[in-house]
């Protein structure tokens, strides 16, 4: 049967994780270097926890966690780990909602060509570590409640392993990895919407989404100015903790309302030189991923690294199937979903990488630090097990984190090359010299000017 002459050919399909069209790699390298940025303190945010955790002083750790303070009146006298989980990550699932957003409207989520990727990838990542802790616990007699803990992958904490280990990782693997870890993360706050809610409150789950009909007028008539957004953003936010579902979920919801794409000039209204999604975004990302996260693991990864402790890790059901789901299951997902993927599709690897490259990133996607510990917490009512399946998520990380750092630096060198290639500007016009060679990139990131990638 001949050919269609429609369809591209597999010579002309530009090539899996070539260089990224400029409009995309712009958009994404502020946010890579905000979040590896905020990994580095989350790291020694993780760090603090352990010592302090394992220190004399754990009395002082333990009062300051659980000091509650709020406003008893209105549900909301809390905890202070309770307020970092269910309100500081409200922020980070807010800044993922915008991110997630926008990879649907001018990202790479925004066409199946370039979805399909990615989001097959997360599935079979989220998808296979929980199937690994379902084997786990059914061989060993454990509680199958802690299924979704090694789902997510943790993108700061992934960062940065790269920022310590001094990769010149490629841009595009980059990106593939953020845009994993935020289908990630928005399987994840679905998880926690559909498995993790109880006892409803259904007159405030109502109040909550008219809270968030408003919000989509308000975007919709263009209405500007944070003294509308905030007072409301808040008051959602309060309504779906008091609703039964978790907080959390409202940043989610809110940054998927939130507009990404930019208005152009119309009558006397000049265009806009930034959409409200990318003004809040700039503003969050620093405080989600410097201040929210970190406080966050500040008060949730202290975990007591006794003996038995660390033992119960190997020999217990729960805990052992959450560090297999981590580094077995994501790794064997997130691999397996891109190969198959791109067998299917037809596309080739960029002939500059190998697959030992993607096997690479799949064991950095085991990285499941944030979420996981969230899902942990949500998953299990007894604190000694709790306790367990925290020590499990830091150990399976810390064993993600390490293989992958040997695996990244055996093929350092040829990242090295590929990352001059792609920033050399000799010209000095502030654009990489690799995107002045061919047709011009359009802003729908159609057409790239090397070899974008599209399947």
């Amino acid at each position: 049967m001949p050919a269609d002459p429609h369809e591209p050919s597999s010579s002309s399909r530009s090539p899996l994780f070539g260089v990224l069209p400029w409009p995309e790699r712009t958009a994404i390298a502020g946010a890579l270097r905000t979040e590896t940025v905020g990994g580095m303190v989350l790291l020694a945010a993780a760090v603090i926890a352990l010592v302090w955790a394992n220190s004399p002083l754990f009395g002082a750790y333990e009062a300051v966690r659980d000091f509650h303070f709020g406003i008893p009146a209105l549900g909301l006298d809390l905890s202070v780990q309770h307020w970092a989980a269910d309100g500081l990550l409200a922020i980070f699932f807010l800044v993922a909602g915008i991110e997630l957003k926008r990879e649907l409207v001018v990202g790479e989520l925004r066409t199946p060509a370039t979805a399909v990727l990615p989001v097959v990838a997360a599935i079979c990542g989220m998808a296979i570590p929980a199937a690994v802790y379902l084997t786990i616990v059914s061989a060993g007699g454990g509680s199958p409640g802690g299924w979704a803990v090694p789902m997510a992958t943790d993108i700061a904490f992934a960062l940065a392993v790269l920022a310590v280990i001094s990769t010149h990782l490629p841009a595009a693997l980059r990106a593939f990895l953020l845009t994993l870890a935020v289908v990630d993360d928005l399987g994840a706050i679905l998880v926690i919407a559909v498995f993790f809610t109880a006892d409803l409150n259904l007159w405030a789950l109502a109040a909550a989404f008219t809270g968030l009909a408003v919000f989509y007028l308000l975007q919709r008539f263009r209405v500007r100015g944070w003294w509308w957004y905030v007072p409301l953003g808040l008051a959602i936010w309060g309504l779906m903790y008091n609703s039964g579902v978790h907080a959390t979920v409202a940043g989610v919801a809110m940054g998927l309302i939130l507009r990404t794409q930019r208005d152009p000039a119309r009558g006397h209204r000049p265009a806009e030189t930034a959409s409200p999604g990318e003004r809040t975004a700039h503003l969050l990302r620093p405080v989600s991923a410097g201040i929210a996260v970190p406080l966050f693991a500040l008060f949730a990864a202290g975990v007591a690294l006794s003996g038995p402790a660390l033992g119960a890790v190997f020999t217990q059901a729960e805990p052992l199937g959450v560090v297999l789901g981590l580094v077995l299951g994501k790794t064997v997902g997130v691999f397996a979903g891109t190969y198959l993927t791109a067998r299917f599709t037809r596309a080739r690897l960029n002939p500059d990488l190998a697959w030992a490259d993607i096997l690479a990133l799949a064991v950095l996607a085991g990285i499941g630090f944030t979420v996981a510990l969230l899902i942990g917490e949500l998953s299990f009512t007894d604190p000694t097990t709790t306790e367990h399946i925290k020590a499990a998520v830091l150990v399976g990380s810390l064993i993600a984190a390490a293989l992958a750092a040997l695996l990244v630096r055996r093929r350092n060198t040829i990242y090295r090359r590929l990352y001059e290639e792609e920033n050399l500007d000799a010209d000095n016009d502030g654009i990489p010299d690799i995107y002045q060679r061919g047709p011009v990139a359009g802003t729908d990131g159609t057409v790239d000017r090397a070899g974008g990638q599209h399947t």
